[in-house]
């Protein structure tokens, strides 16, 4: 297909509804947007309304992984918690439409989420007092599946998003689905103008995971999404016995990649004992085992996260 001008500018990360081609690219025919698009000028109206949420939060992290498996959902929950440690006021966005587990991690599984004069207010976590916003609490049942298109899924995060009310946060950790799709570029386009301030990317430590968080990197690259850091999850086990660290995978991947890529490598999380079991009942590792190497480890990743975006913002 022959360029017109402009068209590969606008084209980049995706839909053009901010750019001079805003309903008149090729890829606007069908959308039941063009027509609004072209009278806007290209404005999004929703937009507004999003930027103003997002400038009552300070940070706004995005939590990424390439592939599921590796412990995304579980990092950004316990690195909600731990930034909360910090006395910072947090909040977490559940972004993973088919499978939000935020609401079993941070224990506010089973409760609504109230639509009030102001948009939906979060549901605030027992533990530190994160607030919590996920399509599992929308849910009549947990167990239900979303079985979604690409444009519900994607409608239903930019009105979480812009519908959310807040109120004033430190951070703001969204939690997106594992993998590079229309749900990335959604949360990327609709976060740009409130100029988020990177991404965390998780991995495991195999070598076999090096595809995934290349393509991840990439992603990032193309989009111009900065990358905070990687930070390898699984990363050895520690005996509940003898605190003996085994590395039951291979290990040094996520570093290697960071290195080659010159992005930051945040850090190792073990495999404890302790800390799969407060993920699985819903508890705060901080609070029922603050000694534990797991603890320690996710305290050190919350610390250079905050240097990273504090380096970030001030350009230092």
């Amino acid at each position: 297909m022959e360029k017109t001008e402009g068209s590969e500018s606008a084209t980049a990360t995706g839909c053009p509804s901010e750019t001079e081609l805003a309903g008149k690219a090729d890829m606007c025919k069908g959308c039941p947007g063009q027509a609004l698009c072209r009278q806007q000028g290209g404005r999004d109206p929703d937009q507004e309304l999003l930027d103003t949420r997002m400038r009552a939060v300070k940070h706004k992290i995005l939590i990424l992984s390439g592939k599921g498996g590796v412990g995304k959902s579980s990092v950004a929950a316990c690195l909600s918690m731990a930034l909360a440690e910090l006395s910072q006021k947090v909040g977490v966005v559940d972004l993973d439409i088919c499978g939000p587990s935020i609401p079993k991690l941070l224990a506010v599984e089973g409760r609504e989420v109230v639509n009030s004069q102001w948009g939906w207010k979060p549901l605030i976590s027992p533990h530190h007092g994160v607030k919590v916003m996920s399509v599992g609490s929308l849910l009549e049942q947990s167990d239900n599946a979303v079985i979604w298109r690409g444009p519900r899924k994607t409608a239903l995060i930019r009105r979480f998003l812009k519908d959310t009310f807040w109120g004033r946060l430190d951070v703001l950790i969204c939690d997106t689905p594992p993998g590079t799709s229309d749900e990335h570029l959604t949360v990327v386009k609709a976060m740009k103008s409130a100029d988020p301030d990177g991404a965390v990317i998780v991995t495991t430590p195999q070598e076999v995971a090096i595809a995934t968080i290349r393509k991840e990197l990439n992603f990032c690259r193309k989009l111009g999404v900065r990358v905070i850091g990687v930070v390898e999850n699984m990363s050895g086990f520690v005996c509940p016995c003898c605190q003996e660290r085994t590395d039951i995978f291979s290990s040094g991947a996520g570093e290697r990649l960071a290195g080659e890529y010159g992005v930051p490598f945040l850090g190792r999380i073990p495999i404890v004992q302790h800390l799969t079991q407060c993920c699985e009942e819903g508890r705060s590792i901080f609070q029922s085992h603050p000694e534990s190497p797991a603890a320690s480890a996710l305290m050190q990743l919350a610390q250079r996260v905050m240097e990273e975006v504090t380096r970030q913002q001030t350009g230092k």
